[in-house]
Parts: C-alpha cells; sequence; structure tokens
C-alpha cells in the first residue's frame, strides 16, 4: 500500500476537498476557521458561502462546502491589500467584522470535486471573508499580515528564516495534550515538537512517546486530532537522514511493507536520538535494525528473496516511500518487451546487470564518454539521475495525480511524455538523450493500480487523437495483473540472482563514485549522490 494512500486514509471524508498537497512545497498548513466567502453577483444581494479558511504560510485556501463551488487559493505575494472592515448588519441591528483580500490572481482548485489542473484566474479582484467567530477576525488579519511580509522577502533564505520563527513561536505556546492518550493509566516518557513527513508534505506538530503508544499531534488537528501507533505493534525503527541531516525516524508495523506507518523529522538528533532508543527499549527482543551484513548472508543462503532484499537495502541506504527525493530504487530486469512469450531461460531476455541504464545502449554512451571527457571539472557522465521525484511520479500519476500536480505548479505533463507504456518508456531510457531512470517497488508488487487509469483522470490527449488512460503493457502480458506477475517472476530467476549483486555494486555499493564508478560508466551529478554510510562489499552471487 503506498504511502500516500495511507496518508489519505487519514482524511475525513470523501467529500472533503482540502488536502496538505494543495500547498506549495515546503510550505506549513497552521490554522484553519469556519468562514463565510461573501460576494456579489450584479447588483443582487450579497451571497454568503460557506466554509473553511485555512490560513497558510505562504496561501490562504478558502474550501467551500459545496463541492460544486471551487477551492479558493491566493498567494500571500499576490495579494496588495488585507483589511479589517466593519459591516453594518441591518437584520440584526449590529455591526459584522469581515476582512477584505485584495489580489492580483487566484487559483480556482477541484470544481465538482474532480481532480484536475488548476485554474488561474488573472486579472486582479477582492474577495471578501466572514468569520463564525468574529471575535478571531483581527488575530487572523494580523497572522496573514505577518506571513505576508515573510512571503515577500526578496531572498528565500530571509523567508524561510521568518516562516520557521513563526512555525516555532507557535510550537513553544502549545503542548502535547495528555487528554489524547488511549489511556488514563499511561505514563508519558518523552515529549517533543516534530514534523510528520509523507511525500511533499511537512506538518508540524508534538511528538509523545509513552509507556504503550507514539502520538503525533498536529499543531493544525489536521488531517486527525492525533495519530497514535501501539508499540506493541511495530516491528522495525530505523534512523534517517532528512535533507542530508540525521533528524529523521521511520516505524514500521508490518515486516515486507516498503512504506512505513509513520515517518517523523525532529528538529535537532538529541530529540530524534532519544525517541529511537525508548522504542528500541520497548521493543527489546525485536530486532529493531539489521546490519547489511545479516541481510547479505539471508539472501546467499536464499531465506529471503531478491525483492526483499532489494527492500532491505534501499531501507539501510535512507530511501524511504515517504521521500520521494530519495524513494527506493529497483531495477529494470527484462529488456524483451515485444515477444509474444516471456522466455525466463534466455539471457537475451534480460538486461545487462553490470552496467547502469546510461551505458546500455552502446552508440549513446559513445557520445557520452566523448562530451565527458571534453567536460571541465567537476565532470559527469549522465546528466540526470536514475531516481528524482518527478520520476517517481512519471510512474505514479494515475493513483497520485494530487502530488504530480503539486510538484508541477498545478499542471499534468503533455500527453506524450506521461507514463503511457512499458515498451515506449524502456525504448526511451535506451535511446534519450537525458533518460536514465530506473523503476520502483511497484512494479515489482502485488498491486496494479498504478498502471490504471481507474480515477478517470483527464490526462489529456496524444499525437494522433489518442486519449491518455491505462498504461500499455507487452505482448507476453495479459494484462497489467499478469505482466506485475511475470515481472516478479523475472525478478527471482536464476539469472537475476546469479547477477543481481552486479547492479547493486553499482547503485548501493563501491562503483557508486570515485575511480570504480568511472570504470564502470556510472559517473553521476555529484549534487545527486545519496547511497550508503559506507561503500560496502556485496556477495559476488547468491548461489
Amino acid at each position: 500500500m503506498a504511502s500516500w494512500r495511507r496518508a489519505d486514509s487519514l482524511q475525513h471524508s470523501s467529500k472533503e476537498r482540502f488536502s496538505l498537497l494543495l500547498l506549495d512545497l515546503e510550505e506549513y498548513f497552521f490554522e484553519q476557521h469556519i468562514a463565510y466567502h461573501v460576494c456579489k453577483a450584479g447588483d443582487a444581494a450579497a451571497r454568503r458561502i460557506s466554509g473553511s479558511l485555512k490560513i497558510c504560510s505562504k496561501s490562504l485556501i478558502f474550501e467551500p462546502d459545496r463541492i460544486e463551488e471551487p477551492v479558493l487559493k491566493i498567494s500571500l505575494r499576490d495579494c496588495s491589500r488585507i483589511e479589517v472592515e466593519d459591516k453594518e448588519d441591518l437584520f440584526r441591528n449590529n455591526t459584522r467584522k469581515q476582512f477584505s483580500v485584495a489580489f492580483s490572481q487566484v487559483y480556482l482548485i477541484k470544481e465538482q470535486n474532480l481532480v484536475a489542473p488548476y485554474k488561474l484566474q488573472r486579472g486582479g479582484g477582492f474577495f471578501i471573508f466572514e468569520l463564525e467567530d468574529s471575535r478571531k477576525v483581527d488575530d487572523v488579519v494580523q497572522t496573514a499580515l505577518q506571513l505576508q511580509r515573510a512571503s515577500r522577502l526578496e531572498k528565500l533564505g530571509d523567508q524561510t528564516a521568518m516562516i520557521t520563527a513563526i512555525l516555532q513561536s507557535r510550537l513553544a505556546r502549545t503542548s502535547f495534550d495528555k487528554n489524547s492518550f488511549q489511556s488514563v493509566c499511561e505514563i508519558s516518557n518523552m515529549e517533543c515538537e516534530a514534523e510528520m513527513i509523507t511525500p511533499l508534505v511537512s506538518n508540524p506538530g508534538h511528538v509523545c512517546i509513552t509507556d504503550k503508544h507514539l502520538y503525533f499531534q498536529p499543531l493544525n488537528g489536521y488531517p486527525k486530532p492525533v495519530v497514535h501507533i501501539s508499540l506493541a505493534d511495530i516491528r522495525r525503527i530505523y534512523k534517517r537522514r532528512h535533507m542530508l541531516m540525521p533528524l529523521g525516524l521511520e516505524v514500521f508495523c508490518t515486516e515486507n511493507d516498503p512504506c512505513s506507518d509513520i515517518y517523523l523529522k525532529f528538529y535537532n538528533p538529541k530529540d530524534r536520538d532519544g525517541m529511537y532508543y525508548y522504542i528500541a527499549a520497548y521493543l527489546e527482543n525485536h530486532v529493531t535494525e539489521h546490519t547489511a551484513d545479516s541481510y547479505m548472508l539471508q539472501w546467499q543462503m536464499g531465506q529471503i528473496s531478491n525483492y526483499q532484499y532489494l527492500l532491505h537495502l534501499n531501507n539501510l541506504a535512507d530511501r524511504s516511500c515517504n521521500d520521494l527525493s530519495q524513494y527506493p530504487v529497483f531495477p529494470w530486469i527484462v529488456a524483451d518487451y515485444t515477444s509474444s512469450q516471456l522466455d525466463l531461460i534466455n539471457p537475451k531476455t534480460f538486461r545487462d546487470l553490470r552496467k547502469p541504464v546510461g551505458a546500455l545502449n552502446k552508440d549513446r554512451l559513445a557520445r557520452l564518454l566523448k562530451r565527458y571527457h571534453e567536460m571541465p571539472e567537476p565532470k559527469f557522465i549522465y546528466g540526470s539521475h536514475y531516481s528524482s521525484p518527478g520520476y517517481v511520479l512519471f510512474y505514479l500519476v494515475r493513483v497520485a495525480p494530487e502530488h504530480m500536480l503539486c510538484i508541477q505548479n498545478g499542471k499534468f505533463d503533455q500527453a506524450d511524455r506521461m507514463f503511457n507504456s512499458i515498451a515506449e518508456t524502456w525504448k526511451n531510457c535506451l535511446e534519450g538523450v537525458t533518460d536514465f531512470k530506473e523503476l520502483i517497488p511497484e512494479f515489482y508488487g502485488s498491486d496494479s493500480s498504478f498502471l490504471l487509469n481507474s480515477l478517470n483522470l483527464d490526462l489529456g490527449k496524444r499525437q494522433g487523437g489518442k486519449l491518455v488512460d491505462d498504461v500499455d503493457v507487452p505482448p507476453w502480458a495479459s494484462d497489467v495483473d499478469d505482466f506485475l506477475r511475470k515481472n516478479r517472476e523475472a525478478l527471482e530467476s536464476q539469472y537475476v540472482s546469479d547477477h543481481l549483486h552486479e547492479w547493486i555494486d553499482l547503485i548501493f555499493g563501491y562503483k557508486q563514485r570515485g575511480s570504480e564508478a568511472v570504470a564502470a560508466n556510472n559517473g553521476k551529478p555529484v549534487k545527486y549522490i545519496k547511497g550508503l554510510k559506507k561503500k560496502l562489499v556485496f556477495p559476488t552471487s547468491r548461489s
């Protein structure tokens, strides 16, 4: 089960359209209020649309209760005025507090509750909002103005510093609500501030660990007031590097699921290590963190599958389904996508696992090496990586369309550049000038939904008029489920068991960088190198 599907299951109802994915990357959701959008149609009386107003670090978002109405997203950078107004209420014989927002453009999102590219309405305008609790209007306006000042600072670093200071101030003024404990008998061992990480989203709040549960309480109460995990259910925990800093902690309640139950980013290593200690101490006889050597031995003895071994190596390399920049990476195994039958006895059926994707086509490699030798330092053979957030979402757009819209500023990719066919994608990885991507675990799993357009998304029309729909599978597969089954059989075949270590050396082992990488034509852009903490020497084969 993919981590975003696990995260989505926390949301309140199918009618709720707001999601943290509507925020910009690295934006925080601070608070929400029951509110009304007051609008006028010509000379008619004012119409009040009920909903909720979200105050975020870079935007204001209004989610109407009626799903026919679009969600409104106004960037604070695009606001020219945010101010309080007093409106006389003739019916109640009093004055209602409102506030107006003047802007240069606004995004219209999820009209009719459809996941689709955002509509950008330019030309300027203004909205008037009322809060259910009018006493909070002044505070909301002051918060919005403060965040607007941060968003308008020229340097991104200054913006980040000011927003971080606002966030830390809010966290310092609150604490974990112990009324959220599952039992009145629980004893709190440790409490600190942290953020819960899901793909493209970071949600700040408070973490608390007791003698029975691990809790996370979001500062904004979204998507639920508190998330809790029983310590008795935890099977594995991993310390993680988040943004290359030793601040992450990932908790698994299952043995072989690539997706964790919670991923936390702490604000300092001491808190992370303290939380890890309490969980590890509770687990006692459970294995908290295997070593690479123990997994290699189990794999060599045939006690775990090739699939399980690759998952373990990705875990040890700090790769997580909650981090699209460090998503688990799996190899292309099959090289035959034209035959009517898949022959797992013939070595020619398989990709050469000794070589990175960029070196599989000797003509393309020759051109790349020519450029490499003519290049000034720092040199690199490939201008793009084998894994990146864009590549992951290229494969997963059908099950994670809102993630794609988030990372691409409210747009899907062009129809002809989307993941339309297994064979076409393999061909482009062999021949494309900048396409050297590998695969993701889903290609060897049992859930084929990422290959089907079950949500009936409008992903565009290709040249020739064909709509982008389900992914086309090779002739040797009868359908997407058969494709996954045969792809998994290929991964577990004798040929792959004999040669998988050669690919592992390229991605996780001693051929990642340096002279060995250059000799193997495995040079990568320096900024993308994120592997294990040390180079590992892997067994020569499984047999």
